[in-house]
């Protein structure tokens, strides 16, 4: 019955577009109606024809068929800590920077008002007399500016020239050191004479030296070395390489967490250190010569990728001894250094996430 009504409906198809000259039927109807013609010849046979069911025998799998279960690949991740000692001291300024700040302090003995000597020094005490004294030397109140007189026809010269020393630190250091001695007579003075010479005093400050004991040793374990560079931790390892200390992560623990451990593990516990933040600053990956499987977790290790923290050093020193993870050395290194020691891909990796300073 229902192939019969199939039919019918055909026919009843086919004497309409028989009259599609009739302007009544538009030309998007009579495109569907033919479409929908073909679709019913189409049923109508293979309603003739019916396919014949597949039988159960050929959906079973053939009985040479053995359980493959595909293993999924992926990456061995690790935690690892970029340990850093920051600057202790500020860097050296720059030729032009010496000279700029130079100039300022020139400029303003220009645009002050005079110095009043004798608000601060009573005439005719010794404390005036070593004032004249050192005035007629410097010509100016300030101690750091050299030999400049900011009142006479020559004041407008306040720049240095090409190769001056004035604006070099250890001039204008010297500079105040001469000017915190004191005068002591001599014999000769004392018969008479005015010869004076300079005594300098136990109490003058003397500054540090910018460069350490270990700058001049060569020390790279030591913490009191390129005191206005920021240094790294870098461990090596039984086979010769050199990297940030680094582990595999414990069961679900967190990259933080991980960073901690890996700080006592690698470093020992004679350290007072802080993780800076929760998340990764960069990360490093590796791919094995071969594949790695993993029968446990059903993978096939491709490599390993490091994801590294950032971490600071407050107080202590790293000390290897006890360490379990199998570091041999230690060494503290600054951005530059640490391009010379590690393979150019693991610099490649690390280079971003460490300080030009």
């Amino acid at each position: 019955m229902a192939l019969q009504g199939e039919q019918s409906l055909a026919r009843a198809v086919t004497r309409l577009l028989n009259h599609t000259s009739s302007p009544s039927v538009c030309t998007s109807c009579q495109r569907t109606l033919r479409r929908r013609q073909y679709a019913t010849a189409a049923t109508a046979i293979q309603s003739k024809d019916p396919a014949p069911a597949p039988s159960t025998s050929s959906l079973q799998p053939p009985s040479h068929a053995t359980s493959f279960t595909a293993l999924r690949p992926a990456y061995q991740m690790k935690a690892g800590v970029v340990l850093s000692r920051p600057p202790q001291i500020t860097r050296d300024l720059h030729p032009f920077e010496k000279a700029f700040y130079f100039y300022q302090r020139r400029l303003n003995e220009r645009l002050v008002l005079p110095f009043t000597r004798y608000f601060y020094y009573k005439k005719g005490t010794p404390a005036d007399k070593e004032w004249k004294r050192k005035i007629r030397e410097r010509q100016t109140p300030a101690r750091d500016i050299g030999v400049y007189n900011a009142y006479s026809k020559q004041g407008w010269a306040d720049e240095l020239l090409v190769g001056a020393q004035e604006s070099e630190p250890e001039n204008q250091v010297g500079a105040l050191l001469r000017d915190a001695e004191t005068p002591a007579e001599t014999a000769a003075a004392k018969e008479g004479q005015s010869e004076l010479t300079l005594k300098t005093r136990d109490d003058v400050d003397r500054p540090m030296s910018r460069v350490s004991e270990a700058d001049v040793q060569g020390d790279q374990k030591s913490l009191n070395r390129l005191l206005q560079r920021t240094l790294f931790l870098l461990v090596k390892s039984k086979d010769g390489r050199w990297t940030f200390p680094s582990a595999d992560l414990v069961r679900t623990e967190n990259f933080h967490t991980a960073a901690e451990r890996i700080l006592v593990e690698s470093a020992g516990v004679n350290m007072n250190t802080w993780i800076v933040g929760n998340h990764p600053v960069g990360h490093y990956t590796y791919d094995f010569p071969k594949v790695i499987v993993n029968e446990e977790r059903k993978t096939k290790e491709l490599g390993e990728k490091i994801w590294f923290m950032k971490a600071r050093i407050m107080a202590g020193q790293a000390n290897l001894g006890a360490n379990t993870l199998g570091y041999e050395e230690f060494k503290w290194l600054s951005k530059e250094e640490i391009k010379q020691v590690v393979t150019p891909r693991y610099w490649k990796f690390c280079e971003d996430m460490l300080g030009d300073r």
